[in-house]
């Protein structure tokens, strides 16, 4: 149990509560979520599912219909032929971390991820008994992998790599031709290959790309789901797409962990992948304006300063010019401020000298917070460059 490490967000969440309980104004930057309801088909399938017995089990693998969907759905939007044997129905984006990693790792295996990164990535390779090796990402070259500091890592113990684009905490996406060259880089020397695609269709001037353009169908593992998409975070639905023998490996998982995926929320993804989009549209739409006000704002604050994200509802803002640590400024902000932020190290110790903001809130409550923000940070002196 103490290989587990946590998720921040959640603890930074209860303590803001806790303050709300109190009487307290909290803006909630913290939790990556969004903010807005899940599009009115989607309930609609969900509620005529369940007042149909639509009920019961279901398939560990996850249903058929559903199955086939998202391998149509990932063939035309990616690019990449998928067949619904590789793809693997789970209650959530988590299991299709903890279930891979838990099939391919052991005592001895070295796994490298991304830092600052999704802090389930080292919590999952350090329970299985395998040895987190980070991977900075580094401002200087837009918090995208290197691939040149990537192949200095790789040993003869490198077992996965894992990739994040649109990356959380960052923003940040990773070009094809960064992704053709780790997809190639992996196949070449027989390492399994992690890709984190949660936030893939929420994008603004970049494009996505897939590995499985370019890597090894055999090694790879591609994450992805329902939560950020269809603002279906609540639902607990995600899958992975993996080879066919290891997808059967992590369905044996699921039967022993949680059985199957509920029943009435996959046939209410059948609708969010086979109905109307427009509501994805106008919801990536209105993050492309919350980035904008969010970004301008930030580099207007003292010690303060945040390149534009690429992707994803986050901004990586660089604060090590206020000389305060991010741990120390998250609270203060909280606290004093009433601004829910997360420091950088909540993502790796590579996060020092950063705060995550989520601009998953109202263009109002976003300006209101960064008005707060400014008047905490005007008492402070900026460290001086």
């Amino acid at each position: 149990m103490e290989r587990l490490g946590t998720e921040t967000a959640f603890e930074v969440l209860a303590r803001a509560r806790e303050l709300e309980r109190q009487g307290r104004s909290i803006v909630h930057l913290e939790i990556g979520e969004p903010d807005f309801d899940t599009p009115k088909h989607i309930i609609d399938a969900a509620c005529d599912a369940l007042r149909s017995g639509k009920t019961h089990y279901g398939p560990s693998t996850g249903l058929p219909e559903l199955r086939e969907a998202i391998a149509e759905d990932f063939t035309a939007r990616r690019g990449v032929k998928v067949n619904a044997d590789q793809v693997t129905v789970l209650a959530g984006g988590k299991p299709a971390i903890f279930f891979p990693f838990l099939a391919l790792l052991e005592e001895g295996d070295e796994a490298i991820y991304p830092n600052p990164g999704f802090p389930i990535y080292e919590s999952m390779i350090a329970f299985s008994g395998a040895t987190p090796v980070p991977l900075p990402l580094l401002e200087s070259n837009q918090f995208r992998t290197d691939v040149a500091e990537l192949k200095k890592r790789i040993t003869a113990k490198t077992k996965i790599v894992i990739i994040n684009s649109p990356h959380n905490p960052c923003g940040s996406v990773l070009k094809p031709d960064d992704v053709k060259a780790i997809a190639e880089l992996c196949a070449e020397r027989g390492i399994w290959l992690f890709t984190d695609e949660i936030y893939c269709r929420i994008l603004y001037d970049e494009k996505h790309a897939t590995p499985l353009r370019w890597g090894d169908p055999d090694r790879i593992i591609v994450l992805d789901g329902f939560s950020k998409t269809f603002a279906m975070t609540g639902w607990r639905l995600g899958y992975s797409i993996a080879p066919p023998e290891l997808a059967a490996k992590i369905s044996k998982l699921q039967t022993n962990c949680n059985s199957c995926p509920a029943t009435f929320s996959q046939i209410a993804a059948v609708a969010a992948l086979k109905g109307p989009q427009g509501d994805v549209d106008a919801m990536v739409a209105e993050f492309r304006k919350r980035r904008d006000l969010v970004v301008k704002g930030l580099n207007e604050l003292p010690g303060v300063s945040c390149i534009a994200p690429q992707g994803a509802f986050y901004a990586f803002a660089n604060v090590q010019k206020t000389g305060i640590k991010a741990r120390e400024l998250q609270k203060a902000l909280l606290d004093e401020a009433g601004v829910g932020t997360l420091a950088g190290t909540a993502f790796g110790a590579h996060g020092e000298g950063y705060i995550r903001l989520s601009y998953a809130n109202s263009q109002a409550n976003i300006s209101e917070a960064l008005r707060r923000m400014k008047q905490y940070l005007a008492t402070k002196k900026p460290v001086a460059t």
